[in-house]
């Protein structure tokens, strides 16, 4: 995969893609460039006219769907909205990081509540009308993260946005391994995968509403690789061949830039017991029971 680019994406005529948080960043970059190799490309998004602005900038091949992650109704409401059988790939990519201390509409610690939960419960009412994979896109922050399964929502321990954001990346990371080893234990040929984008610059960086955010972008400006590049890992992940259960993410600087490769993560991450802990807490928290129907 050496110097893989979006020049390198196979022909997508045929397939549909969802792409949460599609209306910016790499969530934007994604779709644009999958809608340029010929998708359908759902854009699943809270801000619906941001969302439509740049449909309209890519033409034809790409619809806005309202989803907030945040809100386990809508998250249902959107998995009701998309026709059985017709997706081929869910790229969970929207995300919320280092935010002050705030819940979802569930009560739910909003890093945790956005970037895992609502993609595990968006994941889990979609599984059955997904037809080939699940790519989900962590962080290199996941190094920092540590599952709390006693109180992953902060409703007990003193709140530390940093450690909150790390936790809600390591969940992604071992959500999308742990789906992998249901998958291949069920028969199942439908395959899950996980990327990262490295040190990309986006608007991401620009809503911690602290003063971190002007740090943030002047390290944007001086350190981090274009939307583009840190977009390439998620494309791979979701149209090239891969490994079942890897991990993609850029390959030089350790990680944090260049085109991508397959990427190591923390020993935490591999942590079956803790994974399958997860899952079933994650079940719980969001009434959402996945279906391993063999396909």
């Amino acid at each position: 995969m050496s110097g893989w680019n979006i020049s390198d994406i196979p022909d997508q005529s045929g397939r549909t893609v969802i792409v949460t948080g599609a209306n910016s960043g790499l969530g934007a970059v994604t779709t644009r460039a999958l809608a340029g190799a010929g998708a359908q490309v759902i854009m699943a998004c809270r801000d619906e006219v941001k969302a439509r602005a740049v449909a309209d900038s890519i033409g034809g091949r790409v619809q806005v769907r309202r989803l907030d992650l945040a809100d386990l109704s809508s998250i249902r409401e959107f998995a009701r909205g998309i026709d059985g059988d017709g997706v081929d790939v869910l790229i969970n990519n929207a995300g919320v990081m280092a935010l002050p201390l705030r819940r979802t509409a569930d009560g739910f610690e909003m890093q945790f509540g956005t970037n895992h939960l609502g993609h595990f419960a968006l994941t889990g009412l979609l599984l059955d009308k997904i037809s080939e994979r699940v790519v989900t896109v962590a962080s290199g922050a996941h190094l920092i993260g540590r599952i709390d399964l006693t109180d992953p929502n902060y409703e007990h321990r003193r709140y530390e946005r940093w450690r909150a954001y790390g936790q809600s990346k390591l969940a992604n990371l071992m959500f999308a391994y742990e789906l992998q080893r249901r998958l291949t234990a069920s028969g199942s040929s439908k395959v899950s995968v996980a990327a990262h984008p490295g040190y990309a610059s986006t608007e991401l960086q620009s809503h911690t509403e602290s003063f971190l955010d002007s740090i943030m972008s002047l390290g944007n400006r001086i350190l981090a690789q274009s939307a583009e590049m840190g977009a390439l890992p998620s494309l791979y992940a979701a149209t090239a061949k891969v490994e079942p259960g890897a991990f993609y993410g850029p390959g030089s600087l350790g990680g944090l830039r260049g085109h991508p490769t397959r990427s190591g993560s923390s020993a935490a991450s591999r942590d079956e017991v803790t994974a399958r802990r997860l899952w079933d807490l994650s079940e719980k928290l969001t009434q959402v029971d996945f279906s391993f129907a063999r396909r």
